[in-house]
């Protein structure tokens, strides 16, 4: 029993004194930089974030206009202020997966906020913010082909077509449903005589509707002689 006592007390004392002159530096090294960073002076300051979101449902659109920045009251020291720490910027991350159609509201704070270590939320401006959703809504709509310039050289429109002469729009149910026709960009015939092909886009007049593929499109235009 003694002989077991005294090797575990050697034990004991070669784990405290092998490589001790590093130990007491790691040790001295940890003092200087915790009092450097107790002795950091505490600040306020404003931040304006970007407002970001995660896991919204595939058969939902955010039909409103969204929020994209929020500004963040900020306190802490001034080294992790200054992003000098764990380097982490300061964040709004909306946790949308458990969204239905219909309007919804979000409070900012601490819970969807990420901020660095020793740094903590005074408060956020705006606090809330409000997202109506919508059911997504894929259709297709008819190419309306515009033109300028006809008849100028004295020549007219004897045939045109247009392909393809339908596209996929896809967004939130209630826009989607407004649009009509996606509308070409302007075909100039100003100088055509006979037949030519143009490539041209064809555009949506609702920034929160989108094509399901490419915009463009092929016009073929036959022109004839005016009599």
């Amino acid at each position: 029993m003694k002989q077991t006592l005294q090797g575990a007390l050697q034990w004991t004392l070669h784990l405290l004194f092998h490589n001790f002159g590093w130990k007491l530096l790691s040790l001295a090294i940890a003092v200087v930089l915790w009092a450097l960073v107790a002795s950091e002076p505490e600040l306020s300051e404003y931040a304006t974030v970007r407002l970001e979101y995660r896991n919204l449902p595939d058969n939902l659109e955010i039909g409103s206009d969204p929020v994209s920045e929020v500004s963040l009251e900020l306190r802490g020291p001034s080294g992790e202020l200054r992003g000098a720490g764990d380097g982490i910027q300061p964040a709004v991350v909306l946790d949308m997966s458990d969204v239905q159609p219909g309007e919804r509201t979000f409070t900012i704070g601490a819970g969807n906020v990420k901020l660095a270590r020793g740094v903590r939320l005074v408060r956020s401006i705006p606090s809330e913010v409000r997202f109506l959703f919508e059911r997504r809504m894929v259709r297709f709509v008819p190419v309306v082909v515009r033109m300028a310039g006809q008849g100028q050289n004295g020549y007219t429109v004897a045939h045109q077509s247009v392909t393809p002469d339908r596209l996929e729009i896809a967004g939130p149910s209630s826009r989607v449903a407004r649009i009509t026709a996606a509308v070409t960009d302007p075909v100039d015939l100003s100088s055509l005589v006979g037949t030519s092909e143009f490539r041209v886009n064809a555009f949506v007049d609702d920034s929160f509707v989108r094509f399901q593929t490419s915009p463009q499109v092929v016009v073929t235009v036959t022109m004839k002689k005016k009599k």
